[in-house]
């Protein structure tokens, strides 16, 4: 145990040998190997571990991190066109001014975090995501969306007892593995091909498959290949035609610009956080957010926290707390909750409340205003471009849309290597999960790029596909 002359760690102080002998007395034992006697020989590393030699300061281990983080291409030096799920778009300096607070960001459980604010903070949170989304209740958030997707299709399961979900073909494949792990086993999942044409739902696929043993319906707006669903009221009336409910998952960013799936017969909303102030924290940073009616049926099968307002017993005061405690996994009975509800994303529920706050009704309109010029000013001049296909689903879009790389001679992996050697992050490559669509992409414009940026993709794709006469003969 000894370091550079002491005769114990400098930094633990039950390593001191004379503490370790009283400690192992009192338990019975001779030695630490002998804690592990249990531990099979198999099983044990008998040999000295392979490590390299210790860092044994603070700065040193900070220069030494930070080299590893300097070979990483980040979105601040390159170009990002990526989405699919997880998103760069610009966040305020006043979301990372608040949520690194210390009574936030260090507040896990117990008294202290309601004390310095946080059931307030959240509360204020759930009030303005459900004034953004036009419903009534909305729960301390999930670890992320497809957590919140998973969720929201149980509920509906508990909900009219039934076992079948109908979910989109049009999917994030990663969500879709979530939703069905995660509602095995009370739920199945059936998928519901989209049109090959528009890229929404197909509605005759859909009427096929509804049944008297349908759940929910669950559908996207905009889905995964960006397309918006412009029939929601049609398919949330199949639905519950077939005494199925309607969940719907979308991006909070897009309901500046776009109606609240509430108003087409939505029962429940779900989605990620992500686009309201989070950085994209290499992929992560994500956090699930589920909504309904204010209705005892809904309500009560939320296994998440719910915070409310009350008067407290000194008049005029008011107090912020739990809202039907037990049918979490947290309450008396932890065996009865609806799910086993672990940690939470709370945090980036306080960000999310932050970032709409500064931005208001009129900031969430001009920043999808602004996405929709964008993207669409961006699809405008890809489509100039030889041999790339802007036209492969009719449907309007928001920020996404599929380009089409087939007639090119290149795959999208080969693109996308040529595109990161000229510092540009290419878009999703859905040719794995969807090989129906040939080599296509799924491109994402946001707030944060320019005209000059836009113009230096059309330009850079242009230089790679038609170069040294690689297009496909015809």
């Amino acid at each position: 145990m000894s370091k550079r002359g002491f005769k114990n760690h400098p930094y633990i102080p039950n390593s001191v040998p004379e503490v370790q002998e009283e400690m192992l007395r009192e338990i019975g034992l001779s030695s630490l190997e002998d804690l592990h006697a249990e531990i099979p020989e198999e099983l044990r590393l008998n040999r000295t571990m392979d490590l390299p030699p210790a860092i044994l300061s603070e700065f040193e281990l900070r220069k030494h991190v930070e080299r590893i983080l300097a070979r990483n291409k980040t979105c601040k030096t390159y170009l990002n066109f990526l989405g699919a799920g997880c998103y760069q778009h610009y966040v305020p300096s006043i979301c990372d001014e608040i949520n690194s607070r210390g009574e936030f960001l260090t507040a896990y459980g117990g008294e202290a975090y309601n004390d310095h604010g946080r059931f307030q903070a959240l509360f204020e949170y759930q009030s303005l995501m459900a004034e953004l989304l036009d419903f009534d209740v909305v729960n301390v958030p999930t670890m992320d969306g497809a957590q919140a997707a998973a969720t929201a299709i149980r509920m509906a399961g508990r909900i009219n007892g039934r076992k079948e979900v109908l979910v989109p073909k049009a999917l994030d494949r990663e969500k879709y593995l979530t939703m069905r792990n995660y509602g095995r086993p009370a739920v199945e999942l059936i998928e519901v091909d989209y049109d090959i044409k528009s890229g929404r739902l197909d509605l005759s696929d859909l009427k096929r498959k509804l049944s008297d043993r349908t759940a929910a319906v669950y559908f996207e707006n905009p889905n995964f290949f960006g397309v918006i669903e412009d029939m929601g009221q049609e398919i949330s009336d199949l639905a519950h035609s077939a005494g199925a409910l309607s969940v719907v998952g979308v991006d909070p960013i897009t309901l500046g610009v776009l109606a609240p799936p509430s108003h087409y017969g939505a029962d429940i909303l779900c989605g990620d956080l992500q686009t309201l102030g989070m950085h994209m924290n290499y992929g992560g940073g994500q956090a699930g957010f589920i909504s309904t009616r204010d209705e005892e049926r809904f309500v009560m099968e939320f296994p998440s926290r719910l915070f409310g307002i009350a008067p407290t017993t000194v008049e005029g005061e008011y107090g912020f707390g739990d809202v039907a405690y037990d049918r979490t996994s947290f309450g008396h009975h932890r065996e009865h909750g609806k799910e086993y509800v672990g940690t939470q994303a709370a945090l980036w529920g306080i960000t999310a409340g932050v970032y709409l706050s500064t931005m208001g009704p009129l900031g969430m309109k001009e920043v999808g205003d602004t996405m929709v010029k964008n993207a669409h000013y961006a699809k405008q001049r890809l489509a100039e471009v030889p041999s790339l296909r802007t036209d492969k689903f009719s449907g309007s879009f928001f920020k996404e849309f599929v380009i089409d790389f087939s007639e090119t001679g290149k795959t999208v992996a080969e693109i996308n290597r040529l595109l990161l050697e000229k510092g540009i992050f290419g878009g999703y490559d859905l040719s794995k999960d969807h090989p129906e669509l040939g080599q296509s992409a799924l491109y994402c414009v946001t707030e944060v790029h320019s005209k000059e940026e836009l113009d230096q993709l059309a330009d850079t794709l242009n230089s790679i596909v038609n170069a040294g006469g690689n297009r496909r003969a015809e």
